[in-house]
């Protein structure tokens, strides 16, 4: 698993919910990143640090 994962509290990825649909996120562990299936938006996970900004966000494609 990528170390940086391991900062990040489980706890608050719970809490979590996408800023733009307040739906539920789902962790891409690969990607290192939080997932909004309904905005279609990839939210980075940084130094273990998720950063929840819609403009620092990647469209997710078809």
């Amino acid at each position: 698993m990528d170390e940086r994962l391991h900062n990040v509290d489980p706890k608050l990825l719970d809490l979590l919910v996408c800023p733009l649909t307040k739906g539920r996120l789902s962790l891409n562990r690969e990607r290192n990143e939080l997932v909004s299936e309904s905005a279609r938006l990839a939210y980075p996970i940084r130094d273990g640090i998720p950063i929840m900004l819609v403009s620092e966000a990647r469209k997710i494609e078809d």
